[in-house]
C-alpha cells in the first residue's frame, strides 16, 4: 500500500495522463524531479564530464555498433544481452532513464523473454545496494526489498505502460570484441508490454550513461499505411559514417543550483526559436520554448513520444492558423489521444496538407527540422487524419516535446561528450551506410 500511495502522489503531482493509443513514454516515477537531492544536477554534470576524461572511461573502448529497427509508433530495437547472448526487444527512448527487459516466470511470457539461468554474466542486485533506495539523486524510482533480500522495483509511464520486477547487472553483448560491462537494469517478471526500454537520458543510469556512449544516432522512416508492413530504421552506436553532413545545435544545460520544480534536467533540451507554416512565421515568442523561473516551457527531442507536443502559448497559435487555413474541413468534437484535435475525416489528407503548407520547426544557428506538407497529416485509425501535434497541458506536462512522428526521414545524432544533437535530412527507408 504505501508504494501504491508513493506512485499515486508522484502520478497527481507530476505526471502525464492519455489514452494508451497515443504513445508517450516518460516514466512518471521520474518525469520531474522536485523530490531528489541538490546533487542531480551534479550528477548529470559528473556523467559528462566522465566521458571528457579518459582516465575514467578506459575500462569502456568506444563501442560501435549499427543495427536496424522497426517502427510503428516506437523504434523498436532487437539487442544482444547476457552471454551467451538472447535477443531482447527494447524501445528506444531519450525520454526516460531506466533500462529493462522481459524476464517474465509465468507460462505465459513474451516470446522474447529473457532468461536469467541462461546467462553467465547475470546478477542480481541486493538490498544492500547503493541504488535500493527511494531517494537516490536523479533517479527517483520507488524500490522495495522482496522476500529474497533482492531489490525490487515498480516503473510507471504516461502511456499507462508498467513493469514490475527485479533491479539486475547484465551486460549488452555486440559482438566478440564488443561488450559493456554489467549494468543495472530491470528484469521485468509483470509487465503490461511485450517489449522493454532502452533508458537513453543523461541520467546515470541510463544506458549511454553506465556504457560511457559518447554518441548515438537513429534513422526513423515514414510509417507506412500497408497492413502488415513495419518499415525499418536505422541506428548507430559510436561514429556515425555521415556525422559531416549534420547540423548541431547546443544541448541547454542548467547548473547544479538551478532547481525547477517543472524541469527535468535529464532531458535532450534543445534551443526551439519558432514555428513556420507555410510561409508564415507564427507569433509566438521564444521565450515559450525555453524554461522559465519554474522550468516550464523546456523543449526536449524524445524518441519515446509518437507525435508532438506544445505548451498552450505554442500549440493555440498552431491550431489557429490551421483553423483560418482549413478549419470548415476538420472533424467536429474529435481528440486522438486525448491531446491532438486537428484531426480531418479525409479520403485525401495529402491535399489537406498541400492547403495548410510545410510545418517548420526553427532552432537556433538556422538549423530546421521541415516537414513537408505531403507529410503533415497522420493515419490514426478509421478514416481519420491528425496533424501530427497535441496539447501538452492535456497530458499534465508543462514542456514542449518534439515527438518521432517529426523526427522522420532525418539522421538524428546525440553527440553526448559535446553536449549537441545533429540533424540530417535522408531517406529512411534506405539500408544502414
Amino acid at each position: 500500500m504505501s508504494l501504491f500511495l508513493t506512485c499515486l502522489y508522484v502520478f497527481l503531482c507530476n505526471s502525464v495522463s492519455l489514452s494508451s493509443s497515443l504513445l508517450l513514454h516518460f516514466p512518471l516515477t521520474s518525469i520531474r524531479l522536485t523530490t531528489t537531492t541538490n546533487s542531480s544536477s551534479f550528477s548529470l554534470q559528473t556523467s559528462l564530464a566522465s566521458r571528457r576524461n579518459p582516465s575514467q572511461s578506459s575500462s569502456s573502448p568506444p563501442y560501435n555498433f549499427r543495427s536496424n529497427f522497426k517502427y510503428s509508433m516506437a523504434l523498436i530495437l532487437s539487442l544482444p544481452i547476457g552471454t551467451p547472448a538472447q535477443t531482447q526487444e527494447l524501445v528506444l527512448d531519450t525520454g526516460s532513464q531506466l533500462s529493462w527487459i522481459q524476464c517474465h516466470r509465468k507460462k505465459k511470457k513474451p516470446t522474447t523473454s529473457f532468461d536469467p539461468s541462461l546467462s553467465s554474466s547475470f546478477s542480481n542486485l541486493p538490498c544492500s545496494h547503493p541504488f535500493c533506495k527511494p531517494r537516490i539523486p536523479d533517479f527517483t524510482l520507488p524500490t522495495t526489498c522482496d522476500s529474497n533480500r533482492l531489490c525490487h522495483y515498480s516503473y510507471f509511464y504516461a502511456d499507462g505502460t508498467y513493469a514490475e520486477g527485479n533491479l539486475v547487472k547484465e551486460k549488452f553483448t555486440f559482438s566478440d570484441t564488443q561488450t559493456t560491462p554489467p549494468l543495472i537494469l530491470g528484469c521485468a517478471a509483470e509487465s503490461t508490454d511485450d517489449r522493454g526500454i532502452l533508458g537513453m537520458n543523461l541520467g546515470r543510469l541510463s544506458f549511454i550513461s553506465q556504457a560511457k556512449i559518447s554518441k548515438f544516432s537513429y534513422c526513423i522512416p515514414t510509417k507506412s499505411n500497408q497492413p502488415g508492413f513495419t518499415p525499418t530504421g536505422s541506428f548507430y552506436l559510436g561514429e556515425n559514417p555521415i556525422s559531416r553532413g549534420f547540423k548541431y545545435v547546443s544541448l541547454l544545460t542548467f547548473p547544479q543550483s538551478q532547481r525547477m520544480p517543472n524541469l527535468d534536467p535529464l532531458a535532450y533540451t534543445v534551443p526551439l526559436q519558432g514555428i513556420r507554416i507555410g510561409q508564415k512565421r507564427l507569433d509566438i515568442p521564444a521565450s515559450v520554448f525555453r524554461p522559465d523561473a519554474g522550468g516550464s516551457g523546456q523543449t526536449m527531442v524524445d524518441s519515446g513520444s509518437e507525435f508532438t507536443h506544445l505548451v498552450d502559448a505554442a500549440y493555440n497559435k498552431v491550431r489557429e492558423e490551421i483553423v483560418k487555413l482549413v478549419g470548415p474541413r476538420m472533424k467536429k468534437d474529435y481528440v486522438y489521444g486525448a491531446t491532438a484535435d486537428m484531426c480531418f475525416d479525409e479520403n485525401n489528407p495529402v491535399e489537406i496538407g498541400r492547403l495548410i503548407g510545410d510545418l517548420v520547426f526553427e532552432f537556433t544557428r538556422g538549423v530546421e527540422i521541415l516537414v513537408d506538407k505531403q507529410r503533415l497529416l497522420h493515419n490514426v485509425g478509421g478514416g481519420v487524419h491528425c496533424v501530427g501535434i497535441g496539447r501538452s497541458s492535456m497530458l499534465g506536462a508543462a514542456s514542449n516535446i518534439i515527438g518521432n512522428v517529426h523526427q522522420q526521414n532525418l539522421w538524428v545524432e546525440f553527440d553526448v561528450i559535446n553536449k549537441r544533437v545533429g540533424f540530417t535530412k535522408a531517406d529512411c527507408s534506405r539500408s544502414l551506410p
